[in-house]
């Protein structure tokens, strides 16, 4: 299956910009024969739009889906991103899998980063959200989840291959070291593909590290963006070397 990694320069606050991005990448992916597309966590909102973000929240039967469902159905493409997500009157910071044909999947963030997140979203409980696609069992996280290595594990003992985290990852030291040696690293001790996907440039609140990555369950990288400049990406995703790393290392066999 081939997969496209957008690392999208998104626009704060402006939902009809953000999706016209999203189609014109998902355009783009579908003449490349990719048959997903992952966009950042919010590349719906923007990650810094700060408190209009509470005004732009959508339940997830809302008309920004629809149109994200229509984009996907148009281009013949399924699509992951990030978006908020309102339920009643608390707001989460969630991502849609859609594929254009009526199935979709929707996931919770459940570990919030900082004062920021915590201000404008509630945290869900963990959640084990799949989705089957191009013959891949597929699971959700969102950013900061996937720094909690219990998190990737527990898709890992359900059979997951492939783990997409949009993500909204900042420049500096530590943005650095997880997009260089903590991503390869879930991927590697669960034997499974983790596709990373983070925000171009900037916004008003703040600045990102770029960096978007696809690595393999031998840790090695599909894909390895080496700065903070929008760009469409591709891999190809092929369960052997997942069949071949489970072989060499057993480390899911052997938990006990």
């Amino acid at each position: 299956m081939k997969v496209a990694l957008f690392q999208m320069q998104v626009t704060s606050g402006n939902i009809a910009a953000n999706l016209g991005s999203i189609a014109e990448a998902a355009r783009k992916a579908a003449n490349n024969g990719a048959s997903l597309l992952v966009a950042p966590e919010l590349a719906l909102t923007g990650y810094g739009a700060g408190d209009i973000i509470h005004t732009l929240a959508e339940p997830s039967d809302g008309a920004q889906l629809a149109k994200l469902e229509a984009i996907a159905a148009a281009h013949g493409i399924a699509i992951v991103s990030g978006f908020a997500e309102r339920d009643g009157a608390v707001i989460y910071n969630s991502a849609a899998y859609v594929d254009g044909k009526g199935e979709r999947a929707i996931y919770r963030k459940s570990h919030l980063f900082g004062d920021y997140e915590r201000a404008l979203f509630k945290p869900a409980p963990p959640a084990t959200c799949l989705f089957q696609h191009g013959g891949l069992k597929i699971g959700l996280l969102i950013c900061y989840d996937v720094e909690f290595p219990e998190n990737v594990r527990r898709l890992a003992l359900v059979g997951v291959d492939l783990v997409i985290v949009p993500t909204a990852l900042p420049a500096g030291p530590s943005g650095t070291f997880i997009a260089h040696k903590m991503i390869q690293v879930r991927a590697f001790e669960n034997q499974l593909f983790v596709a990373y996907v983070n925000h171009a440039g900037k916004d008003e609140n703040f600045t990102f590290a770029g960096l978007s990555r696809l690595a393999a369950p031998d840790g090695s990288l599909l894909v390895e963006v080496g700065d903070a400049e929008e760009q469409l990406r591709f891999a190809d995703i092929d369960l052997a070397a997942r069949e071949t790393a489970m072989a060499e290392y057993s480390y899911l066999r052997d938990l006990g």
